[in-house]
C-alpha cells in the first residue's frame, strides 16, 4: 500500500531536510524579488545533496540556477575541493542566485555562467568528464541536455532531472499542460536509456535520478 503524501513529505523534511535560516530566507527572498515559486522542495534538495556526496562528485553542472536554492543544496553536498558550475540564461536571476550562494555560505565553490545553456555546455565539454549533472531548466531542451550529460558524465557519475511528474499531469492527477507530453516522453527515454540505471524519487514534482553505467 502506498502511503506517501504531504504528511510524510513534511515528516521527511523535518527529520532530514529542515532549512537553516539562511536557506529559508534565500527561498523567501527570491519570491519577494519576483522569481516564480518553482524551487525544488527541501526533501528533494536533501536527496540531491545525498547523491552528490554518494557518487563522490567534485565537478558538478546544474542547468537552471533560478534563485540558487537547489544549487545551495547541491553545493553543500560537495567537499571543500568540489565545484558547482550553475548555468542561468537570465542575468537578473543569476544575480539573485549569486546573493543566495553568498548568504548560504557556498559561494566559494560555485561558478555562475550566464547565457544560453546549450552554448555554455559546448564550452564546458572541454572540461569533461563531470561527476554529476542536474537538469532543471526549459523543458523543450531537456533531451538536448540529457544528450550532453550522457556524453560528458563519467561512468559511475550521476544525472538527475526535475519535474518528472509535471504537477501531477503525468499520472492523470491534474490536467495536462504544454509540457506534459514532453516530460512523459523524456521520462520514457530516461527509463529505457541503456547507459543509465535510474528511477524517480517520488517527492515534490518527481526527481529523475540515474547512475551512468556505460
Amino acid at each position: 500500500m502506498t502511503v506517501y503524501d504531504d504528511a510524510h513529505s513534511q515528516y521527511i523534511t523535518e527529520l532530514f531536510a529542515a532549512e537553516d535560516e539562511a536557506l529559508r530566507r534565500a527561498r523567501e527572498t527570491a519570491v519577494e524579488q519576483g522569481l516564480p515559486a518553482i524551487n525544488i522542495k527541501p526533501e528533494e534538495g536533501r536527496f540531491l545533496q545525498l547523491i552528490v556526496r554518494a557518487c563522490g562528485a567534485l565537478k558538478v553542472i546544474e542547468i537552471g540556477a533560478l534563485g540558487g536554492y537547489s544549487g545551495t543544496w547541491i553545493a553543500r553536498g560537495l567537499p571543500p575541493s568540489g565545484r558547482l558550475i550553475t548555468l542561468e540564461k537570465e542575468p537578473d536571476r543569476a544575480g539573485i542566485a549569486r546573493q543566495t550562494f553568498i548568504a548560504t555560505g557556498v559561494a566559494d565553490r560555485v561558478d555562475i555562467r550566464i547565457g544560453d545553456a546549450r552554448q555554455s555546455l559546448q564550452v564546458l565539454a572541454a572540461d569533461a568528464p563531470f561527476d554529476f549533472v542536474f537538469i532543471d531548466a526549459d523543458k523543450e531542451s531537456f533531451n538536448d541536455y540529457l544528450d550532453w550529460a550522457l556524453d560528458n558524465v563519467r561512468v559511475g557519475g550521476m544525472i538527475a532531472a526535475h519535474n518528472a511528474f509535471r504537477k501531477g499531469s503525468i499520472a492523470g492527477d491534474a490536467p495536462p499542460d504544454n509540457y506534459t507530453e514532453i516530460m512523459r516522453t523524456f521520462n520514457q527515454r530516461f527509463a529505457s536509456e541503456p547507459r543509465l540505471l535510474g528511477t524517480i524519487f517520488p517527492a515534490g514534482d518527481g526527481m529523475l535520478a540515474a547512475v551512468k553505467i556505460q
